[in-house]
């Protein structure tokens, strides 16, 4: 069964998570499969832009516990969504949560609904947003990355566009996505690729500079005792030890 559901349409390539059974999480399967497709899409000189979307009420809820991406292939994942040589957009109209707040900031313009919710859920569970903030260090504003990084406090749309996370939050997805994709039609090829590069240049970068030392500390974490009583008790809902 495919996790990621493909389609085209007037130069707009869309790829949809399609795993709603596990929300979505970024289980090895689907990192894999979803690095396939966009690589068909940058070897596609028909497809003009990439639209990231999702089935069911959530867009991404992290890390799949169960049967996790290796931190390396997630990264990997990430980079070639900022290195593709075409716009991708996501689109969002549900929850997202964790790591899937990393597989968004990827994305170089953002839509978002009244729907949707987002939360850095990794410090409750004895962990931390290691190599997702590859992504979204350079996005987010500093601030509000103290709160939310620290707090795992749930936060809404607008708050979304506010801290720069998101680019648009709209009352209906489809109109505020419209604008989007006539500008990327409109737009050359060259003049995309040649564009994204100028604005993605400096988080590249820090993928060569900091993404090796930032997955050996997600690794360290994910083997912790403290991180396995957090994701223990997440999987049975109970609050962890820690809790006071």
């Amino acid at each position: 069964m495919t996790l990621i559901a493909t389609s085209r349409e007037r130069g707009i390539a869309t790829l949809t998570l399609d795993s709603p059974a596990n929300r979505n999480a970024l289980s090895a399967a689907l990192v894999g499969e979803l690095r396939d497709a966009l690589a068909d899409c940058a070897g596609d000189d028909t497809v003009r832009a990439v639209v990231l979307t999702h089935t069911g009420s959530t867009f991404c809820a992290g890390a799949d516990l169960t049967a996790p991406s290796d931190p390396e292939a997630f990264v990997g994942l990430m980079r070639e969504i900022v290195a593709l040589p075409k716009p991708v957009v996501a689109r969002v109209t549900g929850h997202v949560r964790a790591g899937g707040l990393g597989l968004l900031a990827a994305c170089d313009i953002a839509v978002a609904g009244e729907a949707s919710s987002f939360a850095l859920t990794e410090s409750r569970l004895g962990l931390a947003p290691a190599v997702i903030s590859l992504t979204l260090l350079p996005r987010v504003d500093r601030t509000a990355a103290n709160r939310y990084y620290l707090t795992g406090e749930r936060f809404d749309a607008a708050e979304a566009a506010r801290i720069g996370l998101v680019t648009v939050a709209a009352e209906d997805v489809e109109k505020g996505l419209a604008p989007v994709l006539d500008g990327l039609r409109r737009a050359s090829p060259q003049g995309l690729a040649a564009s994204k590069e100028l604005v993605t240049a400096t988080v590249l970068r820090s993928f060569d500079q900091y993404a090796e030392d930032l997955i050996a500390r997600s690794a360290a974490l994910f083997a912790s005792d403290e991180a396995r009583e957090g994701m223990t008790a997440f999987l049975e809902r109970r609050d962890p030890a820690w809790v006071r």
